[in-house]
């Protein structure tokens, strides 16, 4: 039993850091131009972000080479900020906008980086393992309506159910 449970637990952590099928993390990536805050413009609801409001990112180098990500946003039900930091490192060749990232111990999550501006690193689209799992992100808390648009669109081309999306009040 404990031979099988070796076995199985790398291959159930690694399957989380996958990317969906069909989709593509961004090329010419530069980590050093995406450090900083992001805002969560619109995303596919999960319960760690239920019902918050005002979601920012922050990524930041870490002593050990890796990214420190730093997560809030405001739950108003509660009338509270939550937070949560975590660690992300490259998933292979870091000209690809591919990681995990972490929030809980040994176990990682996907961060794929799909669509990106890569002339003034303004918006992205991520999404996680799979696709139930999706982020338009900016780095200004509002966004053009016809580029939001057009991400969500590029989303649901991709097969991710963009109907569902919530759209993040800042």
């Amino acid at each position: 039993m404990i031979k099988r449970l070796l076995i199985f637990i790398p291959i159930l952590i690694s399957a989380c850091v996958t990317i969906p099928e069909n989709v593509s993390p961004v090329t010419g990536f530069d980590i050093d131009r995406y450090l900083g805050t992001w805002y969560e413009i619109a995303r596919l609801d999960h319960s760690f972000e239920r019902g918050l409001e005002r979601v920012t990112a922050e990524y930041s180098y870490r002593d050990d080479g890796g990214i420190e990500v730093v997560n809030r946003g405001f739950d108003p039900a509660k009338n509270l900020w939550k937070e949560t930091t975590g660690k992300a490192f490259f998933v292979g060749d870091s000209n690809l906008g591919r990681l995990k990232v972490s929030f809980w111990g040994p176990f990682y999550g996907a961060y794929n980086i799909i669509d990106l501006d890569k002339i003034n690193y303004s918006y992205s689209l991520v999404c996680g393992p799979n696709k139930s799992y999706l982020w338009i992100l900016a780095r200004k808390p509002h966004m053009e309506e016809s580029l939001k648009s057009e991400l969500i669109n590029k989303a649901k081309l991709l097969g991710f159910d963009t109907n569902k999306m919530i759209h993040v009040a800042h």
